[in-house]
């Protein structure tokens, strides 16, 4: 089959278009035969190895949608049934194993594009929402990176919610009217946001921020972080660490909490499944919708990465994994 591999860390170059073994399936695992994957930041940062030793080669990739080509006996799944996954053997391919536990059907309405940019973005930020944030309708809330694909989901779910207000920012404010359109109130940029948040909330501040960048947006979020607030870390697209001191918590009564989605499906990925069946069922219901940025062909994938890493986009990055 026709893959995406890497055998070393480093830019987009490293990423090789060649062919390679289908998966052999594990233990409880299904083979799926991928129509569509998603570009994810955490491709980015894997690629370049930013989370140390790596053991190679690899293929790239968290979630994809497809078909169902292969089950073990006494699965729940069939052969021919439409899927989304978190694939165990990398989704930068035209196939994929992934254990049982970690798919999920998604109904004949989901086009295969929406259903790829999907699965990470969307179960991320409903647990982001509901479970860690635990929002509430009359909350004010700051949503970085709010033209991001999770940017892009934390907003609309939060709209459709009802949150009393919702602030996103943004790297430039060319982006405003496209993360207005999702729902957000209030559109800043991160040089500005503090303040803003501030000014907003009768100098209050807001309830919940979510943050994916750190660096020193950290600090500036606990700038316009209320009492009894909560700063919700789950990413460092900066390339820094935020930090904070135990003053900046304890005699405000405020909280940090962190959250990965890769820790969870390692470690309790039955938290998953009623989750992945909620936002399933937004989508094939038109609730909530991803803007596809734009589509590359799985042999572009160094395009696709060079493109996220412009910022130069809204929205989510596709790869077309198989060409029937």
């Amino acid at each position: 089959m026709k893959a995406i591999i890497q055998n070393e860390f480093g830019n987009e170059n490293v990423l090789i278009y060649t062919d390679i073994e289908r998966p052999k399936l594990e233990s409880e695992e299904i083979l799926i035969k991928f129509a569509y994957t998603s570009v994810n930041y955490a491709d980015i940062k894997k690629r370049k190895g930013n989370k140390g030793k790596g053991k190679f080669p690899f293929v790239p990739g968290l979630d994809a949608a497809g078909i169902v080509e292969e089950v073990f006996p006494g699965s729940k799944f069939s052969i021919g049934e439409r899927v989304i996954a978190f694939p165990t053997s990398g989704s930068y391919a035209e196939y994929g194993a992934a254990h049982e536990s970690l798919v999920y059907r998604i109904p004949d309405s989901l086009s295969f594009e929406q259903a790829a940019a999907m699965p990470t973005v969307s179960i991320l930020s409903s647990m982001l929402l509901h479970e860690i944030g635990q929002v509430k309708e009359a909350d004010t809330i700051v949503i970085h990176s709010a033209a991001g694909g999770v940017g892009s989901m934390l907003v609309q779910l939060a709209k459709l919610f009802g949150i009393h207000q919702i602030i996103g920012t943004v790297g430039s404010l060319e982006k405003e009217d496209y993360v207005k359109s999702l729902g957000a109130d209030i559109v800043c940029t991160y040089n500005q946001f503090s303040e803003e948040v501030l000014a907003k909330t009768n100098q209050q501040g807001a309830t919940v921020i979510f943050d994916s960048v750190a660096g020193n947006i950290t600090r500036k979020s606990l700038d316009c972080l209320r009492l009894y607030g909560t700063l919700v870390q789950f990413g460092n697209s900066s390339g820094e660490a935020g930090s904070f001191t135990t003053s900046d918590v304890h005699s405000s009564c405020r909280n940090i909490k962190g959250f990965s989605l890769g820790t969870t499906r390692k470690h309790q990925p039955e938290r998953l499944a009623p989750v992945a069946a909620r936002v399933i069922d937004l989508f094939a219901s038109n609730k909530v919708k991803l803007p596809i940025a734009k589509q590359f062909d799985l042999s572009n994938a160094s395009h696709a990465h060079k493109l996220m890493e412009s910022r130069n986009y809204t929205g989510k990055i596709l790869l077309k994994c198989s060409y029937e």
